[in-house]
């Protein structure tokens, strides 16, 4: 979306307390499908900007709990929130503006250590104070004690009925219902720590700066098991093995981490076929049949 500058900028420092110029630069920042970024400058410096339509700014509000929540812990860095507001016409989240890098060797040793500290934060139950969102789809996080419980009926179960609702009908629903049904036999026995989660932990969520220091950002927080972090980051690529070796001297996994990592990555596979259509199919049907095959 185009921004109407001066609108902008006077709700930014009626509503945020955030000092800019009306002559102040603001350059278009690549990277993301979802919302417009740019580079905003300020009396104190850049910030980043992130822009969407007023109906978006619950993704915001969600964001920025799971920004705060992660910086919290003190574990890893994250942008600082500075701003979060909307009118009528739209809604806005001011971040710190972190110069990054791409990520080395020894950024990804030091991510591995500062995940697992991360994911020492834990609760009593598996969820969130609200629901929040995995990309633009809603992502519900009712409290509950049972894992097993939650991740069928808080995670597969509501994107297979958008599936359906999208036309991914037949054997995808067949199957994945299926599934859910195994599902207790499948984690049998696992017993897994309710973990403070960055959810959506792909390789264009983390950074490092100059300094080697790593930054997650972008983040759909709740509270579960830690392996669907690590599932996630692999489900892509991005990590080097340095990242895992780290994060398993640190805090080894269970034994079956492997099938479970499957089992967790079906989640976002069943999300991107949600999002972004039939080319995620194949291979979600895959991961099915596989867990259905050793379940």
């Amino acid at each position: 979306m185009a921004p109407d500058r001066a609108r902008l900028f006077s709700l930014i420092r009626s509503q945020t307390g955030v000092v800019i110029a009306d002559d102040s630069q603001l350059n278009a920042v690549g990277g993301g499908d979802i919302n417009a970024s740019y580079r905003l400058d300020t009396d104190a410096g850049p910030v980043f900007l992130k822009l969407n339509a007023a109906d978006r700014f619950p993704m915001f509000e969600a964001e920025a709990a799971g920004l705060r929540a992660i910086r919290d812990t003190g574990a890893i860095r994250v942008p600082d929130v500075i701003g979060l507001t909307a009118d009528d016409s739209c809604g806005l989240l001011l971040l710190e503006w972190l110069d990054m890098k791409s990520v080395a060797p020894e950024d990804d040793r030091e991510m591995g250590c500062r995940l697992a500290r991360l994911h020492r934060n834990t609760a009593e139950e598996f969820g969130w104070p609200n629901d929040n969102f995995i990309g633009s789809t809603g992502q519900s996080n009712t409290w509950t004690s049972d894992w097993t419980g939650f991740y069928r009926d808080q995670r597969l179960l509501p994107q297979l009925e958008l599936a359906a609702f999208n036309g991914y009908g037949g054997r995808l629903q067949q199957d994945g219902k299926r599934l859910c049904a195994k599902l207790s036999r499948i984690l049998e026995g696992h017993r897994p720590d309710a973990s403070l989660l960055h959810g959506d932990l792909w390789g264009g969520n983390r950074a490092a700066l100059e300094n080697h220091e790593p930054v997650i950002f972008d983040p759909a927080a709740y509270y579960g098991d830690r392996e669907t972090d690590l599932a996630m980051s692999r489900l892509f690529g991005g990590f080097g093995e340095s990242f895992y070796t780290a994060y398993e001297k640190a805090w080894p996994l269970p034994p079956g981490h492997q099938t479970r990592c499957r089992l967790y990555q079906l989640y976002h596979l069943l999300n991107h076929l949600n999002l972004f259509g039939s080319s995620y199919l194949g291979r979600t049907m895959q991961v099915i049949g596989d867990l259905l095959d050793h379940a």
